[in-house]
């Protein structure tokens, strides 16, 4: 192993943990077309199995994400145990209140209480999910928002939503937790009720201690500090959880690190040094991304990677030699401290380290010759592929 790396680096790789997102490995595209593909899973079982493969070639993927109604099964329990004998746990539940008709005008923000009950039972479902599962988070991304100055009652819309929230807070067990996401646009265009990690901040610190601010780093209006907003959720501790996906322009969804690597490690050099990283920091990073050119297995093995190439530069950075510059106002000694670590190659090193623990040295090329892929596009001929619908 190249001596670039200490044990306490090591340990820290070993450590780390990259939840997949069910709905990654389903038919997916833009918003004016769905594109098929052969070998799609038809159900959340096959989701499960190609997660599993995922993290049978690199080692860093053993929980999947679950989206309701998208993964509702007649028994949980059976696919939580399908998931343990392929070496999976079943991890965070995603809620959706953006599909059904009777939420065109919003879910949990609605102005007719009937809606909002609709909405709130749905997350009550969740959590009876969560119990069978043995879930601990309960992520809420919300549509909800406005189009048109005056449509409705900003102020009026964040008090029913506080409302909301708190009832769903309440339904929770002792060990489960809220995430609450946000989005500063689309599909509200006017306003989002939930735009910004100020908003959810606000949100979630009224409801309580194990309610916290879900992070997407596609999210945000271009020329965002991201981690800026990492550095101060993780030091007021109400970071709980990463969507990680890249974005050029907008909601990209697009492979985490496609577009900005360096974003990418600048945002986990600020999760190591507010204690983030590692799977006691209650800190989750789950990908959110859309396949929808790329196959989808290789596709999260690429992503899950990409992470733990900026993860490995965010660990070799120098912090006592960046500490000393920053405290004698060297502000060229200090970005170079930075730029070492983050131009520092580390893929030689890492693929030695996964052969060290019996993982391919190269996952993406161990998938090509794997026969994984024309296995499941064989067999997974005839019933209805999971995905957006065409």
């Amino acid at each position: 192993m190249s001596s670039m790396f200490t044990s306490q680096d090591l340990d820290a790789l070993a450590d780390q943990s990259i939840e997949l997102p069910s709905w990654a490995f389903g038919n997916s595209g833009t918003r004016f077309r769905v594109f098929p593909q052969a070998g799609v899973p038809r159900d959340p079982f096959e989701k499960v199995a190609d997660a599993a493969k995922v993290h049978e070639l690199t080692g860093l993927a053993p929980i999947v994400a679950l989206h309701i109604p998208w993964d509702l099964v007649e028994d949980f329990a059976a696919l939580r145990r399908y998931a343990e004998d392929l070496g999976m746990t079943l991890g965070t539940i995603n809620s959706n209140t953006f599909q059904d008709d009777a939420y065109k005008l919003g879910s949990l923000t609605h102005s007719d209480r009937r809606i909002r009950q609709q909405a709130i039972d749905h997350h009550f479902q969740c959590i009876d999910v969560m119990g069978q599962t043995g879930s601990r988070d309960l992520k809420i991304w919300l549509a909800d928002g406005t189009n048109y100055p005056g449509q409705d009652d900003i102020r009026g819309r964040q008090d029913r939503l506080a409302d909301s929230l708190a009832k769903i807070y309440q339904r929770l067990g002792e060990d489960q937790r809220l995430v609450l996401e946000y989005k500063f646009f689309e599909p509200a265009f006017y306003h989002t009720d939930v735009p910004d990690w100020g908003t959810a901040y606000a949100h979630v610190e009224a409801l309580g201690e194990r309610a916290l601010v879900c992070l997407d780093t596609g999210h945000h209006a271009p020329g965002t500090n991201i981690e800026f907003i990492v550095a101060q959720l993780l030091r007021l501790g109400k970071l709980g959880a990463f969507d990680f996906n890249s974005r050029f322009y907008a909601d990209d969804d697009l492979i985490v690190g496609a577009a900005d690597p360096f974003q990418l490690f600048r945002i986990l050099v600020e999760v190591i040094r507010g204690g983030g990283f590692g799977s006691t920091s209650g800190v989750s990073f789950m990908l959110d991304q859309c396949h929808n050119i790329e196959k989808k297995i290789p596709g999260q093995i690429r992503s899950v990677l990409n992470v733990q190439e900026m993860t490995a530069r965010a660990l070799l950075l120098d912090r006592a030699a960046l500490g000393s510059a920053q405290d004698a106002g060297d502000v060229l000694a200090a970005n170079d401290v930075l730029m070492d670590a983050f131009y520092t190659d580390v893929r030689p090193a890492l693929a030695e380290w996964r052969a060290s623990r019996g993982l391919p040295a190269n996952p993406m090329a161990a998938y090509a010759a794997d026969g994984y892929q024309e296995r499941i596009e064989l067999e997974r001929v005839g019933g209805a592929q999971a995905g957006w619908g065409a």
